[in-house]
C-alpha cells in the first residue's frame, strides 16, 4: 500500500510516517511512504527516526495545480491530511489565510483524491483529520461521530467544518477522525507548555470546566494506520481512553508524573496548581468549547482498537522527553 502523508513536519504527520515504517520494517505491513509539508526539506523534529530520512515533497496545500501535479504523480493508495492551521486564537485574525489552509486546501487535497479513485483499479482512500471544534461545546453528553449538529465557536472550528464537508459531500472511501487535546513528539502541545511555565512559576492557575480528553499523536498513528488498510469508511471520533477530565486535571497528573520521574521542581513542595474557571481566566480571543467529551464507541463496533489510557500514554511521552 502506498501512502502519502501531509503535515510532516507536525505533531501527528510525524508519528504516521514512522508507524508506517515501523510496521514495513517489522513485516507487519507493506507500505511505501511518502511525506510532505511546506518547507523545502522536511523541517520537524531531527530525532533521527524514519520520517527524518523518508521520502519527502514540498508541497503547498492551497496551490490546486501543485496538489494535483504531485498526488497524480506520487500514485498513492491512501492520502492521510494531517496539514492543518491549527493555531486557535491566531486564527481569529488572519481568517481568510486560515480557510485557505483548512478549506481551500483540503478541498485541493479531495479534488485530486477523486481523480486517482476514479483512474485507479483500487481507487484511492482519504483520511481527514478534524476536530470536537465542529460542535459548539455545550452541555455534558459525549458527541457522538455521526452527529450533525455542527455550530462551531470559532475560525478554526468553522474552517475544519468546511474541510470535512468539502470530504464527505465528495468522497465514498473516507475516515473523517475527530481528535481533541493532541500532543506528540514534534511540535508545541499543552504539556510541554505546563513544563516550561512550571519551572519558572511555583503557583499556576488552569480551567477547570474545559472538559475532554487527550490524545497522543503516538498512539492515535497506529489506529490510522489500522484504519487504512480496512474499507470501514465514515466518521470516527478517537482520544485516548480513561475516562473525561479537565485541564486541571490533566496539569495535575503532568506534575505528578514528572516529579516522579526525577524532577522535584514539579511536586507540591515547589508548584500549586490551583482550578479557576474559563470566565476567571480570562477570555481567550477565540472562544474554547466547555464540553469536548468525545464519544468513541463507533471505534469498537468496527472492529478497531481504541486507544490505552491518557495516564498511560502521558508516561510513556514524559519517559520520551528531555525536560
Amino acid at each position: 500500500m502506498k501512502v502519502f502523508v501531509t503535515g510532516v513536519a507536525g505533531q501527528l504527520g510525524h508519528d504516521v510516517i514512522n508507524e508506517l515504517a515501523e510496521r514495513t520494517e517489522n513485516h507487519t505491513g507493506e507500505f511505501t511512504y511518502t511525506g510532505s509539508d511546506l518547507a523545502p526539506e522536511y523541517s520537524g523534529a531531527q530525532d533521527g527516526t524514519a520520517v527524518t530520512k523518508a521520502p519527502y515533497v514540498s508541497l503547498d496545500i492551497t496551490d490546486p495545480a501543485a496538489v494535483e501535479k504531485v498526488l497524480l504523480a506520487e500514485q498513492p493508495d491512501v492520502v492521510v491530511h494531517c496539514a492543518a492551521w491549527t493555531a486557535v486564537d491566531l486564527a481569529e485574525d488572519m481568517e481568510e489565510k486560515v480557510r485557505q489552509v483548512n478549506t481551500v486546501g483540503t478541498q485541493n487535497i479531495v479534488n485530486a483524491v477523486k481523480k486517482l479513485d476514479a483512474s485507479r483499479k483500487d481507487g484511492c482512500k482519504m483520511v481527514y483529520l478534524s476536530t470536537d471544534y465542529v460542535f459548539d461545546g455545550q452541555g455534558t453528553t459525549p458527541w457522538t461521530p455521526d452527529c450533525k449538529d455542527y455550530k462551531p465557536l470559532n475560525v478554526y472550528g468553522q474552517t475544519k467544518l468546511e474541510g470535512e464537508l468539502a470530504v464527505s459531500e465528495a468522497l465514498e472511501k473516507y475516515f473523517i477522525v475527530r481528535i481533541a487535546w493532541v500532543f506528540g513528539k514534534n511540535g508545541k502541545n499543552f504539556i510541554k507548555t505546563m513544563l516550561n511555565v512550571g519551572k519558572t512559576h511555583d503557583r499556576l492557575t488552569v480551567v477547570n470546566d474545559q472538559i475532554g480528553t487527550p490524545t497522543y499523536t503516538y498512539d492515535l498513528a497506529k489506529l490510522l494506520v489500522d484504519m487504512i488498510v480496512t474499507d470501514r469508511y465514515g466518521y470516527y471520533h478517537a482520544t485516548n481512553e480513561g475516562g473525561y477530565i479537565s485541564w486541571y486535571d490533566f496539569a495535575v497528573e503532568i506534575f505528578r508524573q514528572a516529579a516522579a520521574l526525577g524532577h522535584p521542581e514539579y511536586d507540591e513542595e515547589h508548584l500549586t496548581v490551583a482550578p479557576v474557571t474559563t470566565e476567571e481566566y480570562g477570555v481567550s480571543k477565540a472562544r474554547r468549547p466547555f464540553n469536548s467529551r468525545l464519544d468513541k464507541s463507533k471505534l469498537i463496533e468496527n472492529g478497531f482498537t481504541p486507544l490505552p489510557d491518557w495516564k498511560d500514554a502521558l508516561h510513556r511521552y514524559l519517559t520520551e522527553l528531555e525536560f
